[in-house]
């Protein structure tokens, strides 16, 4: 099988997809007009293993302390995995479908547990378990949500029970874990002010990662990205309902996040973007943490998007799992849980989402379960029950033996 890392100084881990970031090439800062940028990269093969017998206990949602500074450390230099024929990628050719294979996870931050978990490994290995590192690899797009941000800069927000910040310097274990996309539109995205949103920003272009839902001001912050793979274009907004103050949301004149509270702002966005890509996905920052249920307001925004134009809405923010609906033939996930965090809830899951020649999207999903910051595959003979727990949480579906969504 495929497999697909990172190193340290890597500054790109797409492979062969072609990004037109809404007609823009991320440099410096958050985004810059310019043109197309293609990468390619090869690595050595390495692999890491796990046991669960080395892992600690996990500790509650957001850890156990009010606020936490991870302090940067060596950076290592740690090559894992390809394939025998040395490639990332499917070759020019070989891959002649308009199928795009995209993949989405919950929340991702990198509390103690996660850094410790990686630090005592020596790599990916004790944060990632093998074979969700490979469904990683073998997708063509993979999106997640950045739960905090990248800085060693900043003010503490006051009056916030949980504030995050990362230092820039472990930004190769996202590379590692290998989104091509995240979403920074959250309610930790500000922990430390603006200087290290911006900081955020800086990092993820640096490190060839892109980013959608926050800024330098509201321009950026609703600005798309548009992928293009397969000949289809798929295109990516993010957006935030969950500010702890207005200030939050982006400004004409000063950063922030795209704020998911001015609905009709949205909408008219799906509807711009919409028009420059063949598919739309939007991942949305929502609902009520550990509320298994999703809010009214969640379902009439996740209909609102796909009657604008949306082909797929994702959801984050409640730290466990939520349902899945079918409105007018368009999925909503709405809350993926907690990915890659050490919280004390472990339940987690990816969601592939198989996009034909005519948009038409089939659902699959990878259940997983994670603690003391390593997140793995659920073993088999759990399964079923998983699927039996996201079935009752949905609304019109059934999900067979293999993790396939099918409507009722």
């Amino acid at each position: 099988m495929p497999f697909r890392y990172r190193t340290a100084f890597l500054l790109s881990r797409i492979g062969n997809l072609t990004i037109l970031a809404g007609m823009t090439l991320l440099l410096g800062g958050c985004q810059a007009g310019g043109s197309i940028w293609k990468e390619t990269i090869s690595l050595e093969p390495k692999d890491k293993t796990v046991s669960e017998e080395t892992l600690d206990p996990e500790t509650d949602i957001d850890g156990q302390v009010e606020s936490e500074q991870v302090d940067g450390a060596e950076l290592r230099v740690e090559m894992q995995g390809q394939d025998e024929s040395g490639k990332l990628e499917s070759e020019p050719g070989e891959n002649d479908s308009n199928e795009c294979s995209l993949l989405f996870a919950g929340d991702i931050y990198f509390s103690n547990h996660v850094l410790n978990a990686y630090d005592r490994m020596g790599g990916i290995g004790g944060v990632l378990g093998e074979s969700l590192r490979e469904t990683i690899a073998e997708s063509d797009i993979f999106m997640a949500n950045l739960e905090f941000p990248f800085s060693d800069r900043g003010t503490q927000a006051a009056d916030k029970q949980f504030t995050f910040r990362v230092s820039p310097s472990r930004v190769s274990i996202l590379q590692e874990i290998g989104p091509d996309i995240v979403t920074v539109a959250n309610n930790h995205a500000l922990d430390y002010g603006t200087d290290a949103l911006l900081d955020t920003c800086d990092t993820l272009d640096s490190a060839g990662i892109l980013h959608v839902g926050a800024g330098k001001n509201l321009e950026e912050a609703k600005q798309p990205q548009i992928i293009e793979k397969n000949g289809k274009k798929i295109g990516f907004l993010g957006a935030s309902r969950v500010f702890p103050t207005g200030g939050w949301a982006a400004g004409s004149l000063h950063p922030g996040m795209f704020s998911a509270y001015d609905t009709a702002s949205v909408v008219q966005e799906i509807q711009k973007v919409k028009k420059e890509c063949d598919y739309l996905v939007v991942y949305v920052h929502w609902g009520i943490e550990r509320n298994t249920q999703p809010e009214a307001y969640q379902r009439e925004m996740g209909h609102q998007y796909i009657d604008a134009g949306a082909d797929l809405v994702v959801g984050s923010h409640p730290h466990v799992l939520q349902g899945i609906e079918l409105y007018h033939g368009k999925w909503i996930l709405y809350s993926l849980g907690n990915f890659v965090f050490g919280s004390s809830i472990p339940e987690t899951m990816l969601v592939q989402a198989s996009v034909d020649a005519q948009g038409e999207t089939a659902l699959s999903i990878v259940p997983a379960t994670s603690s003391a910051g390593y997140t793995r595959e659920l073993d088999v003979g759990k399964k079923e029950a998983f699927y039996q727990k996201i079935q009752g949480l949905s609304d019109g579906v059934q999900i067979d033996e293999n993790g396939k969504v099918q409507v009722q």
